[in-house]
This record gives structure tokens, C-alpha cells and sequence, in this order.
């Protein structure tokens, strides 16, 4: 693991804003590594409001998506809310399609086939919307590349408004509508937003255009706190907004379907770590393992009782996926061992046979082996398809576009993306893909790194500094959760190996004659006689251990160094 520690601000910007806000240096210093430098923004950071969010209306072509979408609901035309089969895709749909039923019936909803159509906009779809007699498609989460769909779909008297937030080609679909803040002609101040978030703007757009204010679809927030988290986008922003919010919806008035997941596995008060781990993966499972309008109908369900039961369903599907993903992955890495691969600059593996709803989840798990990007590829009809992973500071979709000559198509973020292409191309693309990333990627970039905010002591752990940490929540990516180093610590004799195999360490630490505090390791156990005799050093953020009903302050240590 490379330990990097953050550049300390300069010692004026952090006297004037520790002063400015009235918190000490170290906290000053926190909230200047985010971007915060004045009063104004350290207020909005801590207190987020609704009114923080930007106008939906400056968002290119928006003003076209409510006028046709008004222009439909007018006429009583048929309208289709089309999404991919993910956490993004299908609380996207979800959304806008449970806001326009609660004004207008004609409105159906469509999640592609992982299997028979694979992700994006399908000739399948189009062809279903042309079948029901549907004229305006609202694609979420998806479509920004997909110029042959909507050219399909325009010879067959059928609308499109696109929904998408990934990098858009040299051209844009012809469209009615194409809102992605990423198109280059697009002056929306924040371009940062998940797939569902743009359905909320849509939605936000079409209750502005009714005179109404943005807390009326307040309940809606949920959805788009699950996907920002799922998604992995930055919490930062306009995000940041809509994550606190729905995460307060989430925790005070869920929906049924939500609440009823929660219940299965007996947890309340969720943080946005609890929605990647609790809430994403099941919603995921039912795309990955059966289908995903499985996720659609318990997100939109109103009756307790039939989400309590397709609830139920999604954990089997959640903990069949488990098992599967377990078993490939062994079988990925043992691939790897016997081509002799261990010593490259990627990993790209192959089997026909391996579950196409999994590969993703693989692809992130072969990374805490061998860290480096990675593509896992499975058979999907007559092509290849693969998941892409990257690892931090690496920008797999540009790798991905040096090597487009070898795809069919391929489409994504920086760290994750999707890919298909012709079984003859898959050694040609397997070489090109390792020579691309071997001249571009930094050596540093090939080990795991540790990002250290600040170096403290054990007398800088406070009640009160957990306090103000808490109010940095929401965690993520641009914000993410405080890390810390402190040098010359001693055990005080509690250290031990814990849990099955004792392969997490438990211990308490001391610095001088500071009182010890506990801190928990997971992973860590094997590090066990490095703390017993000697000075060391640690990383770790901030916890709070609750216990028989008492509330301590933890240690939650990522890695350890002999001092």
C-alpha cells in the first residue's frame, strides 16, 4: 500500500477560515482540502439546501424534453420510461415513471434483457414501443451513443428524449431531446449528476414549468441518493444536495420497497456506505440474476405486503449471485496463475460459460489481487461482452478509445465501462488492450494507495472533532470519509486476532500517556506481531463503536507500519 499524504494548506487560508467558522486548524484544513475556503461555503457544505440546486432549465435542450413530454400527456399519447438493467438505470425508471403515472396513465416501463439485448437502447425495444403503439421513448441512463436506435426509431414514427450522463461521441443521436451535461455545447453548471439524477431534473423541469416548487417531489430523493451512491459519481455539488436529502428520505419515510429490503436485514439509520452494500446489491441482483423489472416494480410497489414478498425474492436472487461471483472469480484468478500473467499490466480473462450478470462484480474482485485494470469476458450470443474496472488515477475509457479498432462497441466511465466485440477479435484486443495501458500508466498507479488528509496525535481525537466529522456526511468520491496518520503508537496489551481464522486485529493503542483507544482492523490480522512489540504507526478514519448501548469513539485502521 503507498501511503500519500495530502499537502498541507497554506498556513493563512487556514488561519482565516479557522477563524471565519470558529473550528480548529485541523478541521479548517479538512474542509480546504474539499474546496472549502469561506464562510458562504463552508455553510452550504454543512447545511445543505434544496434551493442549492441549479435550475433544471439550463440544461441543454430541456426546455425541448418538457414540451414534448407536455405535447404527449396533451394528445394522451403512449409513453415509454426505458432504463438500463442497473442500480442507475432502474431507479431512473422507477422515478420518472411513478411521477408521470401519478398524473397521467399512459405511460409503460421497459428494462432491456441483460442477455437478449444487452445494455443500452435495443432494436428489441424499439420494437415493442412500435408494437403498443407507443410514440415518445424517455431513455434513462442510457442512449447517448446509440444513433442507429434512434434512427430506427424515427423511421418508425417514434420520439426519443435522452437521458444519459456518459461521455458523448463525435455525434448525438437525433433526438427530440438529448440532456447530458458531458455534451460539449451543454453550459449546466454541474456535470456530475447519474443517470437518475438527470431523470430528477427532468422532473424538477416539469414541476417548475407547473409553478411548483421542488419539495413537492422531495420523496423522490431516495431513489437518486441510492443511485448517486451506487454509482459511484462524486458527492459533491449538486449531488451533494440531492444525496442528503434522500438519504434522509431513506431514513424517515422510505418507500415500501426500500423499507421492506431494510427489514430483511434488520438495519436502520443508513449512512451512503450502507446504501452501496445494502440497498445497490440487491437492487443489482435482480438485473444481474433474473431480470431487471424485478428491481422496478419493488422500487415503484405502494403495498407493504407484496414489497415484503418481492423482497424476499431479490435476497435469494442477491444470495444465488454471491455464490456465483465467489466461484468465477476463483476460476478468474486460477486463469491468470496458469497463463503466467500474474506480472502484467492488466488482467483480461475469458470463459463462455461465465454469468454475464457477475463479470462486473469479478472484474472488482480480481483488482484486490492483482491491482490493475481489468476486463472479465463472457460469451453473449454470437459476440464477446466484458466488464471493465480500473484502478484509481487511471482512465480506462480513453484506454478503451486507443483500442476501438479491435471493438464492436464499448461505452462508460473513467473507472468502469462496458464492452462487446467479435470472438475472433479477442487476442488481437487482449495485446493492444495490455500495450495501450504499459505505455500509459504510471508505475505508481499499480499499487493500492492510502490518500492521508492530516497527520494528528491521539490528543487530537475529540468527542467534538467526531462531532463536526459527522457533519461532513455525506462520504463519497470528492468528499470522502477523513484519514488519518500517527506515528510512534504502542499497544497498551489488548491486541489480539479476531474473527474466523483471527484474520482481523483488535487492539488498543497508546501514544505517550495518553489514555488508549481502541481501533478494529479488518483484513489486518496478520499484522498482529508487528504492534506487540514495538513502536508503529497508523492509518485509519474515525469511528463511533456502539455497544450494549454505550457509543465509543474507534479507530478503523487501513494499514500499519512499524515506526
Amino acid at each position: 500500500m503507498r501511503w500519500t499524504l495530502k499537502a498541507k494548506p497554506e498556513e493563512e487560508v487556514v488561519k482565516h477560515l479557522s477563524e471565519a467558522i470558529k473550528v480548529s486548524p485541523l478541521v479548517a484544513t479538512l474542509l480546504i482540502q474539499r474546496g472549502i475556503k469561506n464562510y458562504e461555503e463552508a455553510l452550504n457544505f454543512f447545511r445543505p439546501q434544496l434551493e442549492h440546486l441549479h435550475d433544471p432549465f439550463l440544461m441543454k435542450d430541456m426546455d425541448l424534453a418538457v414540451k414534448r413530454i407536455t405535447d404527449a400527456i396533451k394528445s394522451e399519447q403512449n409513453i415509454l420510461i426505458y432504463g438500463d438493467y442497473d442500480v442507475d438505470g432502474t431507479t431512473a425508471v422507477a422515478l420518472v415513471s411513478s411521477y408521470l403515472l401519478s398524473q397521467y396513465p399512459n405511460v409503460a416501463t421497459y428494462i432491456p434483457d441483460r442477455y437478449a439485448e444487452g445494455y443500452g437502447v435495443s432494436y428489441m425495444g424499439i420494437d415493442f414501443a412500435a408494437d403498443n403503439d407507443i410514440s415518445l421513448i424517455i431513455a434513462l441512463d442510457c442512449g447517448i451513443k446509440a444513433l442507429d436506435k434512434v434512427a430506427y426509431a424515427n423511421e418508425k414514427g417514434i420520439d426519443f428524449i435522452i437521458c444519459d450522463h456518459h461521455r458523448p461521441g463525435s455525434e448525438l443521436p437525433d433526438a427530440v431531446a438529448v440532456l447530458d451535461p458531458k455534451r460539449p455545447d451543454c453550459n449546466y453548471p454541474y456535470d456530475e449528476l447519474c443517470g437518475c439524477g438527470i431523470g430528477f431534473k427532468l422532473i424538477q423541469a416539469l414541476e417548475q414549468q407547473k409553478g411548483h416548487t421542488v419539495k413537492g417531489i422531495i420523496p423522490y430523493l431516495d431513489l437518486v441518493a441510492t443511485a448517486i451512491a451506487a454509482d459511484i459519481v462524486p458527492i459533491t455539488g449538486e449531488n451533494r444536495v440531492l444525496a442528503y436529502y434522500g438519504l434522509e428520505v431513506i431514513n424517515q419515510q422510505s418507500r415500501p420497497g426500500f423499507r421492506a429490503i431494510l427489514k430483511a436485514v434488520n438495519k436502520s439509520n443508513l449512512s451512503v456506505t450502507d446504501v452501496v452494500f445494502i440497498i445497490a446489491p440487491r437492487i443489482n441482483a435482480a438485473g444481474r440474476m433474473e431480470h431487471g423489472r424485478y428491481a422496478v416494480s419493488l422500487l415503484t410497489e405502494t403495498d407493504p405486503v407484496k414489497a415484503g414478498k418481492m423482497a424476499a425474492e431479490i435476497e435469494k436472487f442477491n444470495t444465488d449471485r454471491r455464490g456465483l461471483d465467489q466461484e468465477i472469480t476463483e476460476e478468474a484468478l486460477l486463469q491468470i496463475r496458469e497463463n503466467k500473467e500474474e506480472e502484467r499490466y492488466t488482467s483480461v480473462v475469458y470463459k463462455e460459460s461465465w454469468h454475464k450478470g457477475v463479470i462486473g462484480i469479478v472484474a472488482s474482485r480480481l483488482i484486490e489481487t492483482y491491482y490493475r485494470p481489468t476486463l472479465v469476458f463472457t460469451k453473449s450470443g454470437d459476440k464477446l461482452a466484458a466488464s471493465a474496472r480500473s484502478v484509481r488515477g487511471f482512465d480506462l475509457y480513453n484506454a478503451l478509445e486507443a483500442c476501438k479498432g479491435s471493438l464492436e462497441q464499448f461505452g462508460g466511465h473513467k473507472y468502469a465501462a462496458g464492452l462487446t466485440l467479435k470472438e475472433s477479435q479477442y487476442e488481437e484486443f487482449k495485446a493492444r488492450f495490455e500495450e495501450v495501458v504499459s505505455k500509459t500508466i504510471s508505475p505508481e498507479l499499480l499499487s493500492p494507495e492510502i490518500r492521508i488528509d492530516a497527520e494528528i496525535t491521539l490528543a487530537d481525537i475529540t468527542p467534538k472533532l467526531m462531532r463536526i466529522l459527522k457533519q461532513f456526511e455525506p462520504f463519497g468520491p470528492g468528499n470522502m470519509k477523513p484519514v488519518f496518520l500517527t506515528h510512534q503508537l504502542r499497544d497498551s496489551g489488548y491486541a489480539k486476532g479476531v474473527g474466523e481464522e483471527e484474520k482481523h486485529l483488535k487492539l488498543a493503542v497508546k501514544q505517550g500517556n495518553s489514555n488508549p483507544i481502541q481501533g478494529i482492523g479488518f483484513n489486518l490480522g496478520d499484522k498482529l506481531p508487528l504492534v506487540r512489540d514495538s513502536n508503529f504507526s497508523l492509518v485509519y478514519s474515525l469511528d463511533e463503536n456502539h455497544w450494549n448501548g454505550s457509543i465509543s469513539l474507534q479507530l478503523k485502521i487501513k494499514d500499519i507500519r512499524q515506526a
